[in-house]
């Protein structure tokens, strides 16, 4: 039997992430001593017994081609996921590998990482960092006194967005920041001092600014993004770190651009500063909102878990983070198309009242639906502003409760008493949608082609749907996924959409979505 194209446990965030004490394979060649380093720690979030933190290593000696970093915690913490390395643990002694492709480090040059990890009792700095052996000279910085980076060596795709335009990470003069108040967000996110603080993925901000170059305020070590110019993507961000991207060598005259999330990070919130003029240029007034407005609400087909592979194996170091772009799944696809602002509230691996593999029984995704900063530490109730009233809903959550069988030891004996529970907790879930958006939102139904495992889930969405409609609620549909019909392949990691898949299910989304009476 095929996989289901939805394995994915809480850990894929941390795709290449080694668990503390497992071996790792040493990279290539001999490590070069490193005359000097300056590390900038950073606790991104802290919950009861777990934390996220990055790392960024600048390199104040002789370029490098290799690194490893070492480092003592000082009360007991343990490493549990690590990107952007491979770790190994032994008591309180951390050793970080780089890898593949960010073990080159030029003189001045920085690199990052971050992890995910335990604690009990207290969580202090950690003591004795050294790269390849030799101490670092420079302070180890809390996050309170977090330094700017220099240029981060992680691997920065780009494009021209015209013949004329080109990107780069080297910061131009600036003059004229632009601040919030020109950024239009229709996303989830929280104010923070002068930043925005978001988690859940395909959060995007759009501006408008006139001149040759406009610069991308970030910090995140744990996300990737796209630039946009007019339109033209022109940059892949690979976890950026604290810095200001630009974007450089355009005609002198009045563009927009956006920056949009890519991959997932439940458990550790990105910060967008927003957008910098340079000398000469200048930020204007922010974009207006779109009047139309959809939500999508799902797991890792709607989050685009791995659509941007060619291949369906994505075991490889980072291969899944890399190949995820949200802002590239059929959600965004469909609002282009539509000319709409669109929110994306999606976790991968999560069900309604059942996760892939019967896994974390107690973090559903209902438990998470109404956050602004889903799993973190201090999230909260997200405050609708009153501006986001979407006209369409499309909901797409089943296919973790139904794609894998039960075992023993789940609450469920049978496949029937599961799908009851899940009737239930779907109909409760409308009713909330339905007392948050009104009597006029469509609340789209979307499910694919589990004939291989059960028709339970198709089963029981029309069922759902007909349940709605006795009750006098019209304005609840349903849309089958036909896998055959449609020509899906599942060449995404793990038998995931690919990038001809989510083209195929924006189609099928915009067929249905334009044949309903909507008014906006």
């Amino acid at each position: 039997m095929r996989r289901s194209g939805l394995q994915h446990g809480l850990a894929v965030l941390a795709a290449g992430a080694v668990a503390a004490g497992v071996a790792v394979v040493a990279a290539a060649g001999p490590a070069e001593a490193a005359a000097g380093c300056k590390i900038t720690y950073s606790i991104s979030s802290q919950w009861a017994g777990g934390f996220g933190a990055s790392v960024n290593i600048t390199n104040l000696g002789s370029a490098l081609t290799s690194w490893q970093l070492t480092w003592t915690f000082a009360a007991g913490q343990t490493v549990t996921q690590l990107w952007n390395g491979t770790a190994t643990q032994s008591g309180a002694r951390v050793t970080v590998t780089n890898a593949a492709w960010n073990g080159a480090i030029p003189s001045g040059g920085s690199t990052a990482l971050g992890f995910n990890g335990s604690w009990t009792g207290s969580n202090p700095l950690p003591i004795d960092f050294a790269v390849n052996g030799t101490l670092c000279n420079g302070p180890v910085l809390p996050s309170s006194a977090s330094a700017s980076p220099s240029r981060s060596t992680s691997p920065s795709a780009s494009a021209s967005a015209s013949a004329s335009a080109s990107a780069s990470a080297s910061p131009s003069s600036s003059s004229s920041p632009g601040g919030l108040a020109n950024v239009q967000t229709p996303g989830r996110v929280r104010t923070v001092g002068n930043a925005l603080q978001y988690t859940w993925p395909g959060v995007y901000f759009e501006g408008r600014f006139r001149g040759t170059s406009v610069g991308v305020k970030l910090n995140d070590s744990n996300n990737d993004y796209a630039v946009q110019v007019d339109g033209a993507t022109v940059a892949t961000l690979v976890t950026p770190g604290n810095t200001t991207y630009w974007v450089t060598g355009l005609g002198n005259a009045e563009h927009t651009v956006r920056v949009a999330k890519r991959t997932e990070s439940p458990w550790a919130a990105g910060e967008f500063g927003g957008f910098v003029a340079a000398a000469g240029g200048a930020i204007l007034s922010k974009p207006a909102a779109r009047s139309r407005q959809i939500e999508f609400i799902g797991d890792s087909w709607t989050a685009g878990y791995g659509n941007m592979s060619t291949s369906r194996d994505c075991s490889s170091n980072n291969s899944l983070t890399r190949n995820s772009n949200a802002d590239a799944a059929f959600p965004a696809l469909t609002a282009k198309d539509l000319n709409a602002d669109y929110q994306v509230q999606a976790w991968s691996g999560l069900g309604m009242v059942r996760n892939y593999g019967g896994q974390n029984t107690g973090t559903l995704f209902t438990n998470y639906y109404d956050t602004d900063l889903q799993a973190l530490y201090n999230s909260t109730t997200w405050p609708n502003p009153g501006t986001w009233k979407p006209q369409v809903v499309v909901v797409g959550l089943g296919i973790n409760d139904f794609s894998t069988a039960l075992t023993a030891g789940e609450k469920w004996a049978t496949v029937d008493a599961l799908a009851a529970d899940y009737r239930t907790a779907y109909l409760a879930f409308i009713a909330k949608l339905r007392e948050r958006y009104g009597p006029n939102t469509y609340i789209l139904l979307t499910y694919p082609d589990l004939s291989y495992q059960t028709t339970a889930l198709a089963t029981s969405v029309q069922q759902i749907v007909q349940t709605r409609t006795s009750q006098g609620d019209t304005r609840v549909r349903s849309l089958y996924y036909d896998d055959n019909a449609l020509g899906l392949d599942h060449l995404g990691c793990d038998w995931h959409p690919s990038q001809h898949d989510d083209r195929i299910l924006a189609n099928s989304l915009l067929a249905t979505i334009n044949a309903l009476p909507l008014t906006w």
